[in-house]
């Protein structure tokens, strides 16, 4: 039997091949150019960074870094795109992910385990790791003690707003700011697990991640999808109407984009890519969605486009080698920002450009029909 990562790695293979054919169809004629241009670098120091969201006037992003020569994990910052100023704004301490401004708000969403007791100790053990000179493949590891918090900037009083226990992260407001949708995994930890789902979550934690959502003051938590594998990275479209989410199968390697409303209904599979299809995120003008995929090779992901109801085939927007993911269009649609390996290196940073809004368009219009089916 050969071993497990061998398989994987062979069936993805096969997958990426085969649809290799099809995306350079949608895609034909076009390059990176096409929809963007002035590329550049905007985060430089740390060890990483990513996910960097506007703020709703376009003149501030929220990130994530590893820089604090104190923490070895992910911090949040804020970036002044006019001065470069950067902020910490996250306490320092454990483990933080998934920032986002609040609309008509002085507030700052994100998620924190530094309540966790533990999480200082955990700190200086990685530390001490990572001094050694040993290395690890770099994972996410789904901290059940993360929680939602929301920061004032005007008084810096932070708010709890999740306390189940279980993963709570990949928030975001609606654009209103009265909602917060999420992706959380107290559904391992709230109740007795059977001896299949114990396996499981030892095996794959993210499998039981689901998409929640609750007012902005943390009320009304309810739950939105039920079907097991892992449902996250949720965000709403522009008007407000639906959440667009990535579900992934149980096996973890692949994964489509779905929207619904925000009551859980009319749950509409956008993509049948066959392969890891993620993060999605809605352009201003509610024509299509922004996503990335690894369908043109196992360790590949580049962005790609697809229109909004999923009748298209995706098109391929990023033509560089190496990770091209967690794409954020800015408020008034004309940049996108994204993380990329493309800098050197396989840690990822913030990139920056602006974006042809009429070219997506027109390569959408050209596209050709969807020609799978969406899963029943």
């Amino acid at each position: 039997m050969r071993p497990l990562h061998l398989v994987v790695a062979i069936a993805c293979a096969a997958v990426a091949q085969l649809g290799a054919a099809a995306v350079q169809n949608t895609s034909a004629g076009l390059q990176e150019r096409d929809f963007l241009t002035r590329v550049r670098r905007l985060t430089v120091e740390g060890r990483r960074a990513g996910e960097g969201y506007y703020s709703p006037d376009g003149k501030r992003m929220v990130f994530q870094s590893e820089r604090d020569p104190a923490n070895p994990w992910y911090q949040i910052y804020t970036l002044d795109l006019t001065s470069g100023d950067v902020k910490r704004i996250s306490p320092g301490i454990g483990k933080t992910t998934c920032a986002y401004f609040r609309p008509n708000s002085d507030q700052i969403l994100f998620s924190s385990t530094h309540l966790d007791p533990k999480s200082k100790q955990l700190q200086d053990d990685e530390l001490a790791f990572r001094a050694s000179g040993q290395q690890r493949r770099y994972s996410w590891d789904y901290d059940p003690e993360m929680d939602i918090f929301a920061l004032s900037e005007k008084t810096g009083s932070l708010t709890r707003l999740t306390t189940a226990r279980g993963y709570d992260a990949e928030s975001a407001y609606s654009p209103d700011g009265q909602w917060i949708v999420f992706t959380s995994m107290r559904d391992a930890y709230n109740r007795q697990l059977n001896a299949t789902e114990k396996a499981a979550l030892e095996r794959d934690p993210s499998l039981f991640a689901e998409i929640y959502i609750m007012k902005a003051d943390g009320s009304g938590q309810k739950r939105l999808t039920a079907e097991w594998g892992y449902d996250g990275g949720p965000f709403f479209t522009h008007d407000g109407t639906r959440i667009v989410w990535r579900h992934f199968d149980e096996s973890g390697l692949y994964a489509d984009i779905w929207t619904m409303k925000l009551d859980g209904t009319d749950q509409r599979q956008v993509t049948t890519f066959g392969s890891m299809s993620w993060s999605p995120f809605a352009h201003p003008s509610g024509e299509y969605f922004i996503f990335s995929s690894n369908k043109l090779g196992f360790e590949n992901f580049e962005l790609f486009i697809v229109d909004t109801a999923g009748t298209k085939e995706p098109v391929r927007v990023t033509y560089t080698d190496g990770f091209d993911s967690l794409p954020v269009f800015s408020p008034d649609g004309t940049q996108l920002s994204w993380t990329s390996t493309r800098g050197g290196g396989s840690e990822g940073q913030i990139f920056l450009a602006q974006w042809n809004h009429q070219k997506a368009l027109e390569a959408l219009r050209n596209a050709p029909p969807r020609t799978m089916n969406v899963r029943k």
